[in-house]
């Protein structure tokens, strides 16, 4: 490289110069139309660049990355994800099969219309969708909430929507939908609509009863609004939560009958007993008004 009055050679291989252009080209030191490896060595020799090392990052902050990764991932957002497994590939410390991983990653980020959802979510921008349901009918929804939620070590899409004709939860609920991502079709046509976001899911106060060890175990979940001992009844928890399905709900607290029991409201307790008689049917065990 040359400049009037001094001058300096550099001595590496073309795939270096190459990639020190790049690096020029990145931070926008161009002179002209091309980049200029010059003006990345002056701004390194006046320190307006930093340099420091590619190894020292330790392995508790590389596992935190990845970690965050996922949980991202699980969340929805795709795009930050994204960032972050750019960020560790630039690292010399990763070890090759978490490279590995991280490069799977990235080459198989979700679909377009994925990310469409991600970002009218985050912008809180309504929208309309296809859907494919088990029984592949198709289905139509204007959404104006909605939350990317595991279930049952799969993705739903949690929304509210105008639509409710087929919805078979209790009539406070029949707005909720629960929508597994991997059955929104290619050509889900995602596209923006007018009107006004919800802050959230409508949502239900459901009381139930904890007895025996799930009292003492039970961990207080962010939807719980109410959670202790009953002064009256020894060993017995009071919880109370908010609930926005009552067919997830009813799944997480058959895992742990007889120890939980519905108490209010009464549409949710039934819909729970009939689930027993119908189980209690099923093994031909008598069943006592």
């Amino acid at each position: 490289m040359t400049r009037k009055g001094q001058s300096i050679t550099l001595s590496i291989s073309e795939h270096d110069k190459a990639e020190l252009e790049a690096i020029a080209s990145e931070l926008g030191m161009m002179w002209g139309e091309r980049p200029n490896i010059s003006k990345l060595v002056l701004a390194i020799a006046r320190r307006h660049l930093q340099i420091a090392p590619n190894h020292n990052w330790s392995e508790a902050r590389i596992k935190a990355l990845q970690r965050s990764i996922k949980a991202l991932s699980d969340l929805g957002q795709i795009e930050q994800a994204q960032i972050i497994a750019n960020i560790l590939l630039e690292r010399s410390e990763l070890s090759l099969p978490l490279r590995r991983e991280i490069e799977r990653f990235l080459e198989n980020l979700p679909p377009p219309w994925r990310l469409e959802i991600d970002r009218y979510i985050l912008r809180h921008q309504p929208f309309q969708l296809s859907y494919q349901d088990a029984a592949d009918r198709l289905w139509h929804f204007t959404v104006r909430h909605a939350e990317v939620a595991p279930h049952e070590k799969r993705e739903y899409l949690d929304c509210w929507c105008e639509e409710t004709e087929g919805n078979l939860d209790i009539p406070e609920l029949s707005h909720n939908w629960s929508l597994r991502l991997d059955r929104i079709p290619e050509a889900a046509g995602v596209v923006p609509v007018e009107g006004h976001w919800r802050s959230n899911l409508d949502e239900i106060e459901v009381e139930m009863y904890l007895m025996s060890g799930l009292a003492f175990a039970y961990q207080v979940k962010p939807e719980d609004t109410f959670n202790d001992w009953l002064a009256d009844r020894q060993r017995v928890r009071r919880v109370v939560r908010r609930v926005s399905s009552t067919f997830w709900f009813i799944r997480e607290v058959m895992q742990y009958a007889p120890d939980c029991v519905v108490i209010s409201p009464e549409s949710v307790r039934s819909r729970l007993t009939d689930k027993i008689k119908a189980l209690c049917q099923q093994y031909n065990l008598e069943i006592r008004d």
